[in-house]
């Protein structure tokens, strides 16, 4: 059956989002519905909102959600009704070179999914029944939303949806930019350049992988107190130094690996000045397309750097979600500290408000 919901919409970049009731019909071949419980608000939605990602509005927000599985379409046969799922906005053909070769993150076809479903169509329309984009192929910034199949991913029920809805997103680029792109040997030293929800999970990455020591560096002073929580053993606050790569490599000797969560060009430069010889730079931070970044080619042979990008953390969804819940069941991962504040979905634009100031880690709206 078709389903009214609540949901998080964005009409024109650059123009407050709006709570909107749409409509969501139900599951077609290989779909599902879920119910959503909760979803993060994520800086990729923002920059959906302001076109620095460019999805074309009408634009339903969110790809950071989890739900419980309310109704399936033909032929699906790896969920029922009520099971508990996280949406992935990675879309994977499985049949091309990349999702062959174990790299579903890149799937060359992925494309085609990056605001419908991954047939070319959607499940969501406004109140005059025009139909309305979907962020990721996922939209669940919404009370319902209606998926593919391979963008959830099926976790234990015992798992606090609103925990869960993170790995969706914030938890798999940070920890996973650590355990998959970049592989970080124990005892190894790191920095971790922004701490807000990413940069807190590469921290807590590097803390589980065994990290020697951990450098968060930032200009906020209460995210960095928030960075030692989560695993760093020691803080520069860059608003205090007039050049933190220098205080960064200064204090460790130049880094193993180096991480840049912001999504800037000038931070990734600075990230890439902390390494020791041999060391690897992580870029994991959404530029706007038209930033640069630049540093010595000589030093690529010289001292045998490396720089490297992360999407999402390398992912391998249906693998690499069940892997962090379990560090997490097992206490190895910190989620519930992650989640600072939560709103209800009609105060989602103010949730986009304050993170646009920065005062959360990760806002989670919530939905009854």
């Amino acid at each position: 059956m078709t389903r009214e919901a609540k949901a998080l919409v964005c009409r024109d970049w650059n123009k407050p989002v709006q709570v909107e009731t749409i409509t969501v019909a139900p599951p077609q071949r290989n779909e599902i519905t879920i119910k959503v419980a909760a979803c993060g608000v994520c800086h990729s939605d923002l920059s959906a909102a302001t076109g620095k990602i460019q999805m074309p509005p009408p634009l339903v927000l969110g790809h950071e959600g989890a739900g419980r599985v309310v109704a399936v379409g033909e032929g699906v046969t790896a969920f029922k009704e009520g099971d508990a799922v996280i949406s992935s906005f990675i879309s994977m053909c499985g049949k091309c070179r990349q999702c062959v070769r174990g790299r579903p993150v890149l799937c060359e076809n992925a494309s085609k999914a990056l605001v419908t479903l991954p047939d070319g169509t959607v499940r969501t329309h406004d109140k005059d029944g025009k139909p309305l984009n979907v962020f990721g192929a996922c939209g669940v910034m919404a009370e319902y939303a209606t998926l593919h199949v391979d963008n959830a991913v099926k976790i234990d029920q015992d798992v606090p949806l609103q925990n869960a809805a993170l790995v969706g997103c914030a938890v798999m680029t940070g920890v996973g930019a650590v355990f998959n792109t970049a592989q970080l040997e124990p005892g190894s030293r790191a920095a971790v350049f922004g701490v807000g929800g990413v940069g807190l999970n590469a921290i807590q990455g590097c803390r589980t992988a065994g990290a020697e020591m951990i450098v968060a560096v930032d200009t906020n002073s209460e995210k960095l107190e928030l960075a030692r929580q989560f695993g760093a053993t020691h803080t520069i606050n860059a608003k205090d130094e007039p050049d933190a790569a220098k205080a960064v490599k200064k204090l460790t000797g130049g880094v193993d690996y180096a991480f840049e969560c912001v999504g800037a060009g000038s931070v990734v430069a600075q990230a890439y000045k902390t390494l020791g010889k041999g060391g690897t730079a992580i870029v994991v931070g959404v530029a706007d397309p038209s930033d640069k970044t630049s540093f010595s080619t000589l030093s690529l042979p010289a001292e045998e750097r490396t720089i490297k990008g992360s999407w999402l953390g390398s992912a391998r969804p249906q693998y690499d979600f069940p892997r962090i819940l379990a560090l997490y069941k097992a206490g190895n991962l910190k989620l519930d500290e992650l989640i600072t504040r939560t709103y209800s979905i009609d105060e989602a634009p103010q949730a986009f408000a304050d993170m646009e100031k920065g005062l959360n880690a990760r806002g989670v709206i919530v939905f009854d």
